[in-house]
This record gives C-alpha cells, structure tokens and sequence, in this order.
C-alpha cells in the first residue's frame, strides 16, 4: 500500500508542478535572458538523445563509414534541412537505414 501511495503523491507533485508553468503564465514575467535560454532548450534535449544514438554503439564511439546510423541520421537531417518535410525525413532515415544494414550483412 505504501508504494501506491508514493507513485500517487510523486504524480500529483509532478502534475502540479508542470501545470503551475501553464496556470501562472501570465501573473509571472521570466526575466529577458531565462526567455531566451528556454528557446534552446528544445534543440539541447533532441541533441542530447540523438547524438548518442548516431555515434555510440555498445558504449564506445563508433565514427566511421560502417556506421549505419549515422549515415542514414546524416542523411536524414540533409533531407530535413532541404524539405523541412518531417514525414519525408523519417521515411528516408528509415529507408537508408534499413538499407545500409541489409547491405553490411551480405
């Protein structure tokens, strides 16, 4: 009973906490620079969980031409820096990967 209890308390902290950003939006001004920090927050936390993924396989870095995520993630960000098109950068990192993994195992 005790842990239910817990996860129950820790939801509604957590609940509160993320809602108290939206309920008090405009009651509190952010100073100048707390604003534009947070506008890179987004490309921080899509950098910290990509990175790893492209260039870590099994703990240690692995930059080299039989790295298949990082050519098809390479790829992919080309597409999405032409296209700007998200559905077309999925489906091309997707395909490039696929394929380039099918290729290193023949």
């Amino acid at each position: 009973m005790n842990i239910w209890l817990v996860m129950i308390i820790i939801g509604v902290i957590t609940f509160l906490t993320r809602l108290s950003f939206i309920a008090l939006q405009d009651k509190l001004q952010m100073p100048a620079i707390v604003s534009r920090g947070l506008k890179y927050v987004p490309t921080a936390v899509l950098t910290a969980i990509i990175v790893p993924e492209l260039l870590l396989t099994s703990g240690s870095l692995h930059i080299s031409f039989g790295n298949a995520r990082l050519f098809a993630g390479i790829l992919a960000g080309l597409v999405a820096w032409r296209t700007k098109n998200v559905f077309l950068t999925i489906l091309v990192g997707m395909l490039a990967l696929w394929l380039v993994q099918l290729w290193f195992l023949k």
